[in-house]
Parts: structure tokens; sequence; C-alpha cells
């Protein structure tokens, strides 16, 4: 499988206010993203990991090393657009993102300045408010949905770019349960079905569960990459940097202290319930 992104020695720092030094958050960091992967970034706040995902389509620049998308350099001012083309960006507030008053004109904002012809923005805008379930609400006003419905018309939007990539950067952080549920099953179903890759950052840890890889981050460095499973079950790696785990594992690891025998494994309800299951008919 190729690589969607790859970042060789990345360096970056902010800089300081007057009188106060830059702030260094990566110093020789590397990692790949392989196209048609769905990748999980957790981590808590100011550990880097929205800052790595800005550097994905280059709204950040690196201040050493390299950062490759589809083969492209970020620092090359040419590859600029292109980059953007093909890597999408989602972030946290979808008000932030919404620029029209009607839906259809909102998702077809993108494409008309990249200077797509009108009839395929016509066919671009109608699949992706198909793809992400919004094609009924097509010419409601955007201020009227909700936080779910609204974050799905920012994807819509991100969509209709036609990109091979897209980075949904803690897209769930300002929604209730339902609409986090709406914007996590869209992307995994962009993810399985067009094979788009997905990088979801998020700091909820069901959120994580179904994505083929999860890589934890603090200060600046990746702490741990593997799949679920494999990050889940240390647990005591994961508080070490103030993070928790799924209920599931959250149960199973407490019935674990208690000296019971469960794998911590079991990450979905389902599969849980059968661990416990398993343990009190043994």
């Amino acid at each position: 499988m190729s690589n969607a992104i790859v970042v060789e020695k990345l360096k970056y720092e902010y800089g300081g206010v007057e009188n106060v030094k830059d702030v260094q958050v990566f110093d020789g960091l590397d990692f790949t993203v392989e196209q048609g992967s769905f990748v999980a970034i957790l981590g808590h706040n100011g550990c880097g990991k929205s800052t790595l995902a800005k550097h994905f389509n280059a709204i950040l620049l690196p201040s050493g090393g390299k950062v490759s998308v589809y083969g492209m350099d970020t620092l090359a001012e040419e590859n600029l657009i292109p980059i953007r083309q093909k890597v999408g960006m989602v972030f946290q507030n979808p008000d932030n993102q919404i620029v029209s008053n009607v839906v259809e004109e909102d998702v077809a904002f993108a494409p008309e300045n990249l200077g797509v012809d009108p009839e395929e923005i016509r066919i671009r805008v109608d699949e992706a408010l198909k793809l992400v379930g919004m094609y009924e609400y097509r010419e409601h006003a955007p201020h009227l949905l909700s936080g779910g419905q609204k974050q799905r018309i920012a994807i819509a939007g991100v969509i209709a770019m036609m990109p091979r990539c897209i980075v949904l950067d803690e897209p769930t952080a300002m929604l209730d349960p339902q609409g986090r549920k709406e914007v996590i099953e869209t992307a995994h179903r962009l993810n399985r079905e067009f094979d788009i890759t997905v990088v979801l950052i998020t700091h909820h840890m069901a959120e994580a569960i179904g994505a083929d890889r999860v890589v934890v981050m603090s200060d600046g460095e990746i702490l741990a990459d593997g799949t679920p499973k494999d990050i889940f079950e240390q647990v005591q790696l994961l508080q070490s940097v103030g993070l928790t785990v799924p209920e599931t594992t959250q149960l199973l690891y407490a019935l674990q202290k208690e000296g019971e025998d469960l794998s911590l494994r079991e990450l979905s309800v389902e599969d849980c319930a059968q661990e416990i299951l398993r343990w009190l008919e043994s």
C-alpha cells in the first residue's frame, strides 16, 4: 500500500512573543499515513496532534525536516493548491466553515473557487450531499440544522473538492452524542466505500475503536502506535499521560484488577459482553 502522507524528521516551533522564547512542538518527528487507511490520533490538549494535522495540507509548514503529501513537498509553493485539493480539512466548529445561506451553495463554494465547470459542480454537490446523507436538506438554511448536520455539510464541502484524504480535527468536540455518531459513521463510510484516507484527531476514546490504527501523542512525540486493541489494552500507559480508555475497557480493567481473568482487547459493547459472559461461565 502506498503512503498518502510522509513526515520525515519534522521540526516545528511556534514563535514566542516579546521576551519569550519560541515554543518547540516537534524535534525530528517521523510519521506516515497509508493511502486508504483510517488513522485516529489521540493525545491530551497541547500534545501536538492538531499542529501535526495542519502540516498535512500545508496550513503549517515545517521549520525543519520534510512533509510530503502524495509525493508533493509542502514547502514548494507551487504544490500548495494541488496539496489542498488532495487533502481536505474539517475543523471543530462547523459554523466557522459554512459560508453560504443555502446548503447546496455552501457545498459548491470550494469547487467554484477552483474554477470547476458549473455542470461538474452540480454533479459533485449532489453526490457529496448524498454521500453524507444530507441531500434532502440541499435547499435548507445551514443555520437551522443541528450541529451534527452542519458538520456533515462541512464534510460534503470537502468531498466536493474530490480529495483523496480527509483530516478531521476534533470534528465532534462541539457536538452532542447523536451528532458525534453521525459524523463518525460518515467518516467510516467514506473510508470503507470510497477508499478515502481518513485521519481523525479526537479526544473521545470510543471514536477510535473502529480505526485501522491508533496513534497516541504526548509532548510532541509518538508514545504508542498500533491497532485499537493493542493500544487500549495499555491502560496504565494511557493513564500516565492523562488519557482514558473506552468504557468497555474500563469495565474489563476494573474486573481484571480484582484478580479476574479477562482480556482487555474486547472493545465493542458486544465483544465486551461476550468476554464477561465467558468469564462468568468459566
